[in-house]
Order: structure tokens, then C-alpha cells, then sequence
């Protein structure tokens, strides 16, 4: 694929809990200077991002990165980001509740950002890395039922992130409306191709300008 053709799958990340505003800003302009899909920065910057950045297109996340706050807390954390100028909403679904496989909490919870997310995209963080195959599958359905644009693999601070099986079986078992997010340990050229090869929409990194320059990187 053509470099700049990449770009367009690309959400532009930067979430260490060290981001100073001189971090984000950098990553802003990037995503704007290459035109990736989005910058993915954390909620507190958005605001401050939407006004040095009018144009761009903000991806912020929720519920990060454990998934075990309130739904309510995530649904008025959500509405929040929306109204400084977030575009795009990444959820981390409550992974205790898919571990203890309380399937109706799960669904509420991600309902609940749904409701709050309205006429945006809201794309569900599953991480995969704590999941067997079975509760993914699970998740897929719960992902399709909820009404989400997106389910993801993962936020980049499990210890996996991900593979290409797990896009693989996503794929399986989505509904015809829901699309694909590869986040976490996303490495190199090769891997970004082969994702979107296996029908991912979104690729979420912090090192894809050094990916696709032939550079290594160690970021998300």
C-alpha cells in the first residue's frame, strides 16, 4: 500500500500518563500534517486540542485503561469530551464484569455510552490479552447488540495487545455494522498491512510516522 493511502487508518495516539500538553501538541500536528484517521489523545487535552486544532479529527478515551469506573461516570465523561470537541469516543468495557461473564452489566455499560455518544463514533476496548476465545465471542455479540461502531483489541497498557488471530475471529463473529480496531503492539509496516488485509478499519499506534518512515519504535 501507499504510505500516505496508510494514514487514513491510523489513529495518531498518544496516552502515557506523563503527556505533557508540548507532547500532544506535537502528536496534534502530526495527525494533522499527515492526515491520519485521527489523533488519539487523553480527555483532559481535548479541549485544549479542538481550539489549536479546529479541523482535526479528536479521538479521545474512556473508562482508560481499566474499564471499571461507573457507567454513568463514563457516559458523563463521554458527553464531556464530546462538548470540548472530541469526535470519537474509545471505551474500555467493565473487564471484570466480561471475566465474571455478567453479560447483562457488560451490555448496560456499553449501552450507556451509547446513548451518551449519539451521531459519534464510539468504538469498545475489549482487551483481548485477558479474554479466551469464547468470552471474545461473547464480546463480539455484546459489541453488535450494544450498537457500537467499533470493537478493539485492546488499550495499549495489558500486557498484549494485538494479533492477528484476534482479528481474525472478530471478523467471524461481528455483525455486518461493526467495524475493527488493531491497538497495541502495532510494530511495523508489515503488521499494518496485514491487519488491514484482515479487514481492520482502524489501527491505533503512537509510532506509526516512524513505522512508515523505516524507523523503530517502541511507543503503543
Amino acid at each position: 500500500m501507499k504510505v500516505d493511502d496508510i494514514y487514513k487508518y491510523i489513529d495518531h495516539t498518544l496516552l502515557k500518563p506523563t503527556s505533557t500538553w508540548d507532547e500532544i501538541r506535537e502528536v496534534c500536528k502530526q495527525a494533522v500534517d499527515y492526515k491520519t484517521a485521527s489523533a488519539c489523545i487523553p480527555p483532559y487535552y481535548v479541549k485544549q486540542a479542538k481550539v489549536e486544532f479546529p479541523s482535526l479529527n479528536i479521538c479521545t478515551v474512556i473508562g482508560f485503561p481499566l474499564g471499571y469506573t461507573y457507567s454513568k461516570t463514563k457516559a458523563d465523561e463521554a458527553d464531556e469530551a464530546l462538548s470540548y470537541g472530541a469526535s470519537e469516543i474509545d471505551m474500555v468495557a467493565n473487564i471484570s464484569e466480561i471475566k465474571a461473564h455478567n453479560w447483562e452489566s457488560v451490555l448496560a455499560d456499553i449501552v450507556a455510552v451509547r446513548e451518551a455518544t449519539v451521531g459519534h463514533i464510539l468504538k469498545v476496548i475489549i482487551e483481548t490479552t485477558y479474554l479466551d476465545d469464547e468470552e471474545k465471542i461473547k464480546m463480539c455479540e455484546i459489541v453488535t447488540q450494544s450498537g457500537a461502531d467499533y470493537i478493539k483489541t485492546s488499550t495499549g497498557f495489558a500486557p498484549g495487545g494485538a494479533t492477528f488471530e484476534d482479528i481474525e475471529l472478530f471478523a467471524k463473529h461481528i455483525g455486518p455494522n461493526v467495524k475493527m480496531k488493531a491497538a497495541g503492539g502495532v510494530k511495523t509496516k508489515d503488521d499494518i498491512e496485514k491487519f488491514i488485509s484482515l479487514g481492520v478499519s482502524r489501527i491505533g499506534t503512537s509510532g506509526a510516522i516512524k513505522i512508515l518512515a523505516g524507523e523503530e519504535t517502541t511507543g503503543y
